[in-house]
Parts: C-alpha cells; sequence; structure tokens
C-alpha cells in the first residue's frame, strides 16, 4: 500500500463502535455493486439522497462514482466484508488545482455528497468518509465544500454540523443549501481526535475486556508458551470463559480444548495465538472468519510473506492485533483478572499502564511495579507492533477510569504528530513516562548540511517528549524511581529544595546531587533559620542544606520536616538518613518521622537512605500513604527533577500555532513543483530559487545579487555596499554546501579592484565548478545564529535553533522542536540553548530582536510544514541584532515526497 493521498490508496479505519472498514476509490470495475449499492437502499432513503426515488437514479450515480478518473472529481467507497456500506463523493466541475498549475491562492469548491447503506447509519460511516474526502480534497486544492440537502434530512445536516469545520446554511425552500469550509484548525482536529479515541476505545475492548478468550496452541509439552499462557489465565482467576484450541487433546490444565477456532461453543473476543510460524496466517485467517474480535500473536520469527497475511486477515476480517514477538496482555480489574501472558508472576493489581515493545522491559516493569505496591491497571507488549500501538494505549488508558499512571518503552513510532497530540493530551490527566531507547544511534552519518549533522534520532525523539509533556527517562530504574514519586507525593511548585540530615557527610552528597540534576538549594530567610533552631537539638547547623546531627530525636525531625513543607520558598524537602548508634540507643525510628503522617504536608517529601538494598522503595505511612525512599542521592535527584519538570509543563499554557501574515503557500508550492520537474530525484536550489523560497514565507534575507562574469560582480557590488563600501563574495555550484572549509568565500571586499581579484581567484580554483557568485554587503556585527529544518522520514519536520557561524557543528549548541511550532515551542526552542543569555542582554549588552527571531522560526516551521518536499534547509548564518534578524546564508534541499495527512483517522 501507498500513503500518497492524491492517489487514494486502500486503507482500513474504525467506526464509532471499533469495527473496522476499508476505505477505498471508486475503479470502474465497481459499477454492479455501486448500483446494487443504491438499488438495496429504501424508497424514503433514496429520496433523500436524490431527491426523488427515480428506479434510473442507482445507474446515473453508479455511471459518475465509476467512470474513469478525471480532475476535480473523487469518489470513495467505504466496504466491510467485501459489501459497499457507504459512498461520499465531490466534484469541482473540472475547477480543481493542482501544485503545478501554480494558481492563485482563491477558493476552489466542490460539491460534496454522501449516502449509507440501510441499517447501518449512527455508526460514523458517513463521518469517516467525509473525512477522508476533505484529506483528498486539502490535496488537490479545494477549500470548500457545498452541499444541497432536504430540510428533513437530519443525518446529514448533523453530520455537517459536526464535523469541526466551520460551516454555513442557507435554506431555500423545502431545501438547505450548506457550505463546509476545509480549513483545518485546532477545531477540527479535536473533533477528529474526539471521534478517533471513541473508535480507539471500542475496538479495545475484545482485546482487554474480552468475554471468552481461546489459546490457540497450548499442549501437553511443559514450558510451551501457549501452555504458560493458558496456566496463567486459569490460575490467575480469569472470570470469564476460557478455552484452548488443541486437535489432539480434550483438555489442557482442565481447560475445555477443542479441535479448531470453528469448533468452539462460543466465538471468542480475543484469541492467544501460540503456533508455529508458518501456521499463524492460517490460524489467523480462521479466526476472523469465525468472527473473533482481537488476536495476541506470541510466536516469534515470522517471514515477510507470513506477515502481510497475517495483517491481511487481521484487516480483512476487522481484528485487532497485539504482536507479533510479544509476551502478552493483561488487565487486573477483578471483575475481569485476566493475564494472558507468560511473565514468570501474575501481575499485580494497581494503577500503573504498561505498554512495551521489549518482553524483557515488560517483564522488569512489571516486577519492579509489583515489587512498589504501585501495581497495575493493564499491560501490553507490543512486540512487533503491527497494529496496535502506544498511542492506542494511552487513550485507552485515559478512559478506563483505573489508571493514574502511563509507562512506555517504544523503540518506534509509526505516526509521531498523532502521537504527539494524544500524549499532549493524556499528559494533562495523567503523568505518561517512558524510556528514551536508542540514544546511541550514530548521528546522520555523512551528514550534507549543518542541520541533518545536528538532528539526531536522539534529538528528534526528545523534542517529540519534550512538547509533549512525556517524562523521559535513561533506564528502566530511572523509570521506576520516578514512577514512585509520581504516584506518591503531590507534585512540587517549583525546583527549589531544602535538605534535611542527620550526618553532614549525607547532606553534601544529596546537594550535589540537586544541583547537578539542575534543582536549587535557596538559603533560608532568618525567621526559618530561627523556627527550625526552636525545634533540632542544640548543635544543629540550620543552612541548606539542614545539618539536624546525630542527636535529632524522631519528634524533632517530624517538626523540622513539618516546617519545611509549610516555608513559602520550599517546593520539596529531601531527608537523608544514616543508621546511627544513638537513634538505635533512644529508640528513636527517624524513618517513621517521615512516615507519621504524610497526608497533611502539601509538598513532596522523599527519603534518601544510604544503607537501603534496593534503588528505590515506597514506604507504608501511618495515614496509608507512601514516602519514596532511595538508595542514592542521584536517583531521589532525578526523580524530583522530573516531577519538577512536569508541574512546570502543567502550569504552562498549551500553545497554539500562531496565525501568519503575507505567507505565500502556493506560490511556494510551485517553487518547489518546477524545480522537481527539472529534477526528477531532487537536489540542493540554486541561490535564486532559495531566496524565492524565503520570500514566500517573509523570512528576512541579507540583500544580494548574483554575478556570472567579473563585470557583473563589479556592478553588483557597486549597488549593494553599504555606508563603509565593504561587500562578501560567496562561489557557488551545484553541490556546494560549506562554502568556508572550501575557501570559496571572499570577505571585507572594497573598490572595484579587491571585487575583480576576488572573482578571477575563485573563477581560476574552481574553474569547470563555478556558475556564478553571489555577492552581499558586509553584514554589520551582531550574534551569529543557525536555524534550519530536517525532514525526518518518520516524524516529519524537525526546526533547530542555536549557535551558528562555521563552529556549529563543533559546539553543538541546539536544541530541536517538531513542527509546527505554537508560541509555546519557539519560546523554548529560543531559551533552551546555552547561548541564550547571549540572546537575552547578557553582560550589559542589549538584547537581540527576540521578536523578530520568534516570527523567523514561525515562518521557517510553518514552510516545513506546508513543504513535504523540504528535506533540508540550513540558515546559517542568521544574524541577530538589536534592530534585527536576517539570514546571511541558506541552503535548501528538495526530494520528491507526497503530502501526508499525519491525522486522518487510519489503522496502520
Amino acid at each position: 500500500m501507498t500513503d500518497d493521498l492524491l492517489d487514494r490508496p486502500t486503507v482500513h479505519a474504525l467506526l464509532a463502535d471499533g469495527t473496522t472498514v476499508r476505505i477505498r476509490p471508486a475503479r470502474p470495475g465497481d459499477h454492479r455493486q455501486v448500483r446494487g449499492f443504491y438499488e438495496e437502499m429504501s424508497p424514503e432513503n433514496l429520496r433523500l439522497r436524490f431527491f426523488s426515488a427515480s428506479p434510473r437514479s442507482a445507474a446515473r450515480a453508479a455511471d459518475r462514482a465509476c467512470a474513469p478518473a478525471r480532475p476535480g472529481y473523487r469518489a470513495l467507497l467505504a466496504e466491510a466484508d467485501d459489501r459497499i456500506i457507504g459512498i461520499a463523493e465531490y466534484d469541482t466541475g473540472g475547477d480543481a488545482r493542482s501544485e503545478e498549475k501554480g494558481a492563485a491562492e482563491e477558493e476552489v469548491r466542490a460539491e460534496v455528497s454522501i449516502a449509507v447503506a440501510d441499517g447501518l447509519h449512527h455508526r460514523g460511516v458517513g463521518t469517516l468518509l467525509v473525512e477522508h474526502l476533505v484529506s483528498a480534497a486539502r490535496a488537490e486544492g479545494v477549500t470548500a465544500f457545498t452541499a444541497d440537502a432536504l430540510s428533513e434530512n437530519h443525518e446529514v445536516l448533523r453530520l455537517f454540523a459536526d464535523l469541526g469545520l466551520r460551516t454555513s446554511r442557507r435554506f431555500e425552500g423545502p431545501e438547505v443549501r450548506c457550505t463546509i469550509h476545509l480549513g483545518q484548525d485546532d477545531t477540527y482536529l479535536s473533533a477528529v481526535e474526539a471521534r478517533g479515541r471513541a473508535a480507539d476505545v471500542a475496538s479495545l475492548g475484545p482485546l482487554l475486556r474480552p468475554s471468552a478468550v481461546a489459546v490457540a496452541g497450548a499442549g501437553r509439552t511443559p514450558g510451551s508458551v501457549g501452555r504458560a499462557v493458558l496456566h496463567h489465565l486459569h490460575s490467575g482467576g480469569f472470570t470469564r470463559r476460557l478455552f484452548a484450541v488443541n486437535p489432539h487433546v480434550t483438555s489442557v490444565l482442565g481447560v475445555p480444548s477443542y479441535p479448531s477456532v470453528a469448533a468452539l461453543p462460543t466465538v471468542p473476543d480475543l484469541v492467544i495465538v501460540a503456533v508455529p510460524a508458518a501456521a499463524v496466517p492460517a490460524l489467523a485467517e480462521e479466526c476472523g472468519a469465525a468472527g473473533v474480535r482481537a488476536l495476541v500473536v506470541l510466536t516469534a520469527g515470522l517471514d515477510h510473506l507470513q506477515a502481510r497475511a497475517l495483517l491481511a486477515a487481521c484487516r480483512t476480517h476487522g481484528m485487532r492485533l497485539v504482536g507479533p514477538n510479544c509476551l502478552g496482555v493483561a488487565n487486573t480489574d477483578p471483575e475481569l483478572s485476566l493475564d494472558a501472558t507468560f511473565a514468570a508472576e501474575h501481575p499485580r493489581p494497581g494503577t500503573a499502564g504498561i505498554a512495551v515493545q521489549s518482553g524483557g522491559v515488560g517483564i522488569a516493569l512489571l516486577d519492579g511495579l509489583s515489587r512498589l505496591g504501585i501495581g497495575v491497571s493493564s499491560f501490553v507488549s507490543l512486540g512487533d507492533k503491527y497494529d496496535v500501538s502506544g498511542n492506542d494505549l494511552l487513550q485507552w488508558w485515559e478512559s478506563d477510569g483505573r489508571t493514574d499512571l502511563a509507562l512506555l518503552h517504544l523503540e518506534s513510532f509509526g505516526n509521531p504528530r498523532a502521537f504527539s497530540r494524544t500524549a499532549r493530551r493524556v499528559t494533562r490527566r495523567i503523568p505518561v513516562l517512558t524510556v528514551d531507547a536508542g540514544r546511541t544511534e550514530a548521528g546522520r552519518k555523512a551528514a550534507a548540511s549543518h542541520t541533518a549533522a545536528a538532528a539526531t534520532r536522539t534529538m528528534t525523539r526528545g523534542a517529540l517528549f519534550t512538547q509533549a509533556g512525556i517524562t523521559a527517562t535513561r533506564s528502566v530504574g530511572e523509570l521506576l524511581e520516578t514512577a514512585a514519586l509520581l504516584h506518591s507525593q503531590p507534585l512540587p511548585a517549583g525546583a527549589r529544595v531544602a535538605i534535611v540530615t542527620n550526618a553532614g557527610g549525607a547532606g553534601v552528597l544529596t546537594a550535589d546531587a540537586c544541583a547537578e540534576a539542575g534543582l536549587a538549594l535557596p538559603p533560608f530567610t532568618p525567621t526559618v533559620i530561627d523556627d527550625l533552631l526552636a525545634v533540632l537539638p542544640d548543635g544543629a547547623a540550620v543552612g541548606n542544606p539542614v545539618d539536624a546531627t546525630a542527636a535529632v530525636s524522631e519528634e524533632q525531625l517530624t517538626e523540622c520536616v513539618d516546617r519545611l513543607t509549610r516555608c513559602p520558598g520550599i517546593d520539596a524537602v529531601v531527608v537523608a538518613l544514616v543508621p546511627t548508634a544513638v537513634a538505635a540507643a533512644t529508640g528513636d525510628d527517624l524513618v517513621r518521622a517521615l512516615t507519621a503522617a504524610p497526608g497533611r504536608r502539601a509538598r513532596p517529601v522523599l527519603a534518601v537512605r544510604l544503607e537501603q538494598d534496593r534503588s528505590v522503595t515506597l514506604l507504608p505511612a501511618a495515614d496509608g500513604g507512601t514516602i519514596p525512599s532511595y538508595a542514592e542521592p542521584q536517583a531521589a535527584a532525578r526523580a524530583l527533577a522530573h516531577a519538577a519538570a512536569r508541574a512546570a509543563w502543567l502550569a504552562r499554557p498549551s500553545g497554539a500555532v500562531p496565525a501568519l501574515d503575507d505567507v505565500q503557500t502556493d506560490r511556494a508550492r510551485t517553487v518547489v513543483a518546477r524545480y522537481l520537474a527539472d529534477h526528477p530525484d531532487g537536489g540542493w536550489l540554486d541561490p535564486l530559487r532559495c531566496a524565492d523560497l524565503l520570500d514566500c514565507y517573509g523570512i528576512p534575507q541579507i540583500p544580494w545579487a548574483w554575478a556570472e562574469t567579473e563585470d557583473e560582480a563589479v556592478l553588483a557590488a557597486d549597488r549593494l555596499r553599504g555606508a563603509d563600501g565593504r561587500v562578501v563574495m560567496k562561489a557557488h555550484w551545484p553541490g556546494l554546501l560549506h562554502k568556508a572549509q572550501q575557501h570559496a568565500v571572499h570577505l571585507d571586499l572594497r573598490g572595484d579592484a579587491q571585487v575583480r581579484a576576488a572573482f578571477r581567484d575563485l573563477e581560476t580554483r574552481f574553474a569547470g565548478l563555478m556558475t556564478g557568485v553571489v555577492v552581499q554587503p558586509l553584514a554589520a556585527r551582531g550574534i551569529e545564529l543557525f536555524a534550519g529544518v530536517a525532514q525526518d522520514e518518520v516524524f516529519g519536520p524537525l526546526v533547530l535553533f542555536g549557535l551558528g557561524g562555521t563552529a556549529t557543528e563543533v559546539l553543538a549548541d541546539h536544541a530541536a522542536r517538531l513542527a509546527p511550532l505554537t508560541d509555546r515551542d519557539v519560546h523554548d526552542l529560543i531559551t533552551s540553548p546555552r547561548c541564550a543569555p547571549l540572546l537575552l542582554g547578557a553582560n550589559g549588552q542589549a538584547p537581540v530582536d527576540l521578536e523578530g527571531l520568534e516570527r523567523l522560526l514561525l515562518r521557517l516551521s510553518r514552510m516545513a510544514a506546508d513543504l513535504p518536499q523540504l528535506a533540508e534547509a540550513d540558515l546559517n548564518p542568521v544574524l541577530a541584532r538589536p534592530d534585527g534578524v536576517t539570514a546571511l546564508d541558506t541552503r535548501i534541499r528538495l526530494l520528491p515526497r507526497r503530502p501526508q495527512d499525519p491525522y486522518l483517522r487510519r489503522l496502520r
């Protein structure tokens, strides 16, 4: 299958009730089926669709939908069980435009119509078809749909009104003229997202809340995977019907066994597949034909053909698929007690949702969460992730009423932009934590530009996690340490920490760990110092850390911690304890000072106990709560830093993508289309086309001129010289990227003689290569920055920003965010690099034009989002001064790519 939206491939998507349909273009060979679809409609539905019930309506509609492809017309079919259940079409009357035409940005309208089979209304068939039609129409330049409907046709009028698009109506007698404007904004994306969420959750019900389960491949051999899963289901107390599928036995572990799925006394919602790889496709087809709704394929080692056959069976029969090559699934809801895994132990019921690709990581998380007492709400081992993904599980946890913590381990992303949008919403309700896998992957080797060299996969994933509010940790251990804090304590309001210890050395270690984690240790006010000294033993040192000495009693420590948690300048308290003979002799339990009544404390309290044998534990408190206790100060500090970062993310507005004036998207697409028509394999744009694209988006550039001869260079220099009369000359030839490394730049040229000498030098040294030179005025002094775009095949466009100039790659002072940038994203992008203080006005210097810098980055982001063919854009340097921001040098590379709609509802 292709993702080319203009050719409208066959895709599968979910209806409102979670069932799967196929969406595809109508073709000439569909004529008989399309005509039959209309002929089977009731007279009333035919009247509502065609305004009459003429017997000739069906034939005419089939003729139109199944005619050979023509400009400005699209017809999409929805199919289920090889039967057409819906048709949607639009027709511009031949008025559609393509990118190649380069038409001005004007309104192009298309007439739209929808029909749904009798008995299948209110399942979202029409809405899903219209969403796909909207996506196709936008790609063809259509800006609005129009539709005529009878005023009594409430269903179609409600469909248009609920799309999330701006819609207007005009009543003309018994008819209503509707206009649906196709501009995509957050309102529409949120409406699509809500519909997709409801469909997704409904589709996962048979997987995570099955009414009956069968295990195919459960045999008599001890140690086999199928038998282990069946044992877990049986011994775990699964409350619904359970079967085995094995043609050689009638019972396995006391569970009735049947020779095939078709022979089962009832159709199971879920089948666990643990058969050899060669048998998986046929078994999947058998399950689908029987009406099974979900498969969990534990089997590994499927070859390409077996994998395709497995997925085809799932799509054809509407089954959701977990795996293959996975550990299984679990749902600890006591009304269900589903443990269809072959982990060593049953998961402990709790409130954490887990989705992992690695079975080993899954086992470690199950064990760790059970040991901590957090437990698991549901667990899905995604394995090779053919279908069900982390995005699906986030939406399940958001609505299951049991999950308050989500833990992910994802090695790949099928649709990162859709995942990011879902995660941004979910993380405002529950913490989402992940292990950032694959950090050691080398950057893009042999990268051609500064942008591509900087845009490593680590940076890309980091941008995704940061923008989505996901807490990204570096190991499974760190994930569990952070989960323990987020599960047990309130979030800190900031990063200001007070440390209390009964041993000065432990306090110093903890202070160092907090500082290294980016936390602050503010000094106490005199009032706070007096307050603490009043309750601590003689000899206590009340700095930050507070050294309460080994003589501190349980009562004194309790009061000290309580007072610190009420201190207005403190956001969290870390208590570092070591066992002492003094406490043992007096019978004081200093740990009990922390756990006596933590519920009355409005700020988080963490313990560090250096003698503790496990990295993190949760100490039970008297009021039923828990206190996280860490063996290492670094672990406590990392967890607290993650909690502070989450609190800061939640406290910020969500951000919005600003509207930009004077953006000429159609003109830019024409520039791209014309270049790719002449260069089908893509390539680097010449200076004129680079400048043209930047001009389409209003990105400021230094004045420049192109010269191909010595005399042209002199004339250009005369026109461009500034007040000081100096110019710069840069050689150009196709493929030249790093001019400074090639010594292809002459600076500070004064007078015609120097200009001529510089041109002759470049012409001589690069004879046979150079096609001309770029002449520019010598720029005034300022801060040299770098801004760029890298189009990632998976993640989409990434905007990078940082310190520029010839040393940009050496210093590697860059930050990145995924496009499109919101106003909050662009603020973060500017303030994240180490060079940010220079931009804000360090050492008494005036700040640069920050608004201009924001505008440049937002316009670069818009260009990247508009033009999927934009493989790389490299603006280096960008000169930032108090009076403005200007791009001095630009490189842009295009590749022949079709636009994709990342928010279109479709299964992978």
